[in-house]
């Protein structure tokens, strides 16, 4: 037992209870800033960390009626193929030396983007919230396509980087349903979406080798209860406030990837 570990374990797991996001935008920077732990088993014991993570915050959003299936499903179908198609490529191409350093700016890019992103989220929201009462006929047509395209979009950042699903799967959200999902539903609808696909990439990179089970069974000790925790008080926290503190946060952990790489 690692008590850093575990108790970033139940940090993260308490935003993601709470926002639905950090599973990935935050752990992953943390496994490799604070702890040292090589990209590709970072990611790899991510993935895990999330999907278990978030599945035992699924059952308390399930009994207050907050998930969107409809939604849900249509990020899945984008979401599963992508990543099986980037696993599928992942295998046909082995890691080479230097690969480690290209991973590691690629999460940082994911995580900075990720960050950008839920800056703009209240605009996106605002915009979405227009175009479906003003062209709503139109908007509604393009809903269905539009959520499978950002579910593609998420499998394949999801699977090569850990980061995203959480994060940016809400930021796509708030503008393609920006009347249907309150924010409660949003962080639900998000949570459950991300549960197979962390299952689906983190599978592939376990038979990869890319996975450390000490890792990841310290990191939930501390994360499982938290998460429960977040779930449960969800609804009666500032989430606009959250957001804006999680944006700095990544900003500040994208930045600092970004400087090691140098």
């Amino acid at each position: 037992m690692d008590p850093k570990l575990i108790i970033a374990g139940a940090s993260v797991g308490l935003l993601v209870g709470l926002t639905g996001v950090g599973g990935g935008a935050l752990m992953t920077p943390l496994l490799l800033l604070l702890f040292g732990v090589a990209p590709t088993v970072a990611v790899g014991t991510d993935l895990w960390f999330a999907a278990i993570t978030k599945l035992f915050a699924t059952p308390v959003h399930q009994r207050h009626g907050l998930i969107d299936w409809v939604v849900v499903k249509r990020l899945w179908l984008g979401s599963l193929s992508a990543s099986l198609l980037t696993l599928w490529w992942m295998h046909g191409h082995p890691a080479e030396e230097g690969a480690a350093d290209v991973l590691k700016g690629i999460v940082a890019g994911a995580v900075m983007v990720t960050a950008v992103a839920m800056l703009f989220q209240k605009r996106l929201h605002a915009i979405g919230r227009n175009s479906r009462i003003t062209e709503a006929v139109a908007f509604k047509s393009a809903q269905a396509p539009l959520t499978v395209a950002a579910g593609a979009v998420l499998g394949l950042l999801v699977t090569l980087t850990s980061v995203g699903a959480g994060a940016l799967g809400a930021v796509f959200l708030v503008y393609l349903y920006p009347l249907r999902l309150t924010p409660p539903r949003l962080v639900a609808t998000d949570i459950v979406h991300a549960i197979p696909l962390a299952l689906f990439a983190g599978s592939g990179h376990l038979l990869i080798g890319n996975f450390d089970v000490g890792l990841l069974g310290n990191l939930l000790l501390g994360s499982i209860p938290a998460v429960i925790i977040g779930a449960l008080i969800s609804a009666k926290v500032p989430h606009g406030l959250l957001r804006t503190m999680l944006v700095v946060v990544l900003l500040i952990v994208g930045a600092k990837l970004l400087w090691t790489l140098r």
